[in-house]
């Protein structure tokens, strides 16, 4: 397989921002026929049309926005290397990049990753939030460092990476003062019609929670729902409806949010992983995150935690 032609990707990178060989000869001082020359070399060895004839122009074709899209990260990559050679600051700070699937509670993502940057070796974090499918597409390619999950990786899915659990926890119901007042009953058939903002379907937690209300008898009113942990917590302090969150963050959401507690969840668990490539952590980010969570977020038998509901 021949090897990959920076000076070919950067004509073809040129062209693509330019949106024409013209303008793109001009702003890299080359004739366009030069430029044209390049291009199709470039596009015979990847064996893909990058660009097609649109009128008078020229348009990218889907393969030619998939190699703009790593051809960006390249060169911005290439930008923060000149940048750091010029600051030794910059240079002494490792880059550690961590992906947060969307479903994981923000809260509970910033006290796991916080204390990375109180670290004793200066450390630049980088934190990614998506899907877990494509965070997880990222860390086999070494784009990730680590992906915080509220769920294993899935059996399916071919990256060769391993689970770490970091915590868990129970739930807790929130709602505001006036909302928690209106309540009649004690808990939890307090819950019945009551309005609540329930997590969406990507949540790892959902069928749980479900299952628990059906046994409990509860119906509440489902007002919405959030694939947005934060999103919701906001609704929630609107006062739109009562919502769930981890026990081991009990406190910190009230004071937060201004909530109050209407009762907690014993039966249904809220788990978080990290995701490694690595079987046995050694890595000092990771490790580093690993002891944070077991100490100072979860408990070590899951019940209670820093800011524990009492």
């Amino acid at each position: 397989m021949a090897s990959l032609n920076y000076k070919h990707l950067r004509y073809f990178w040129t062209v693509a921002k330019a949106g024409s060989i013209i303008r793109a000869s001009e702003q890299l001082h080359v004739t366009p026929q030069s430029i044209s020359g390049q291009l199709t070399e470039f596009q015979n060895s990847l064996g893909a049309e990058l660009f097609r004839r649109a009128g008078r122009g020229i348009e990218i074709t889907d393969a030619g926005r998939r190699i703009l899209g790593y051809a960006e990260e390249i060169f911005s990559l290439g930008d923060e290397l000149v940048e750091a050679l010029r600051d030794k600051k910059v240079v002494n700070a490792f880059p550690f990049r961590i992906g947060i699937s969307d479903s994981v509670p923000k809260s509970i993502a910033y006290h796991v990753v916080e204390p990375l940057l109180r670290l004793e070796e200066p450390m630049r974090v980088i934190c990614r939030e998506g899907r877990l499918a494509s965070l997880l597409a990222e860390l086999s390619v070494h784009r990730l460092d680590m992906v915080i999950a509220d769920r294993q990786m899935p059996a399916d899915v071919r990256v060769k990476a391993y689970n770490h659990l970091l915590g868990t926890s129970d739930l807790t119901v929130f709602g505001v003062r006036a909302l928690i007042k209106s309540l009649k009953g004690d808990f939890p058939k307090c819950l019945d019609d009551a309005p609540f903002l329930f997590p969406g379907e990507g949540v790892a937690m959902r069928p749980a929670l479900e299952r628990w209300f059906d046994s409990a008898g509860v119906a509440p009113r489902v007002v919405g729902e959030f694939d947005d942990g934060a999103l919701m917590k906001a609704f929630g302090q609107s006062g739109a409806g009562l919502f769930a969150a981890p026990s081991a963050i009990a406190s910190y959401v009230c004071k937060q949010h201004g909530v109050g507690v209407v009762g907690r969840i014993d039966a249904v668990r809220e788990e978080i992983y990290a995701i490694t490539t690595e079987r046995r952590i050694r890595h000092p980010a990771t490790i580093a995150v690993c002891q944070t969570a077991a100490r100072e977020v979860f408990s070590i038998n899951g019940r209670r935690g820093k800011g524990a509901a009492t």
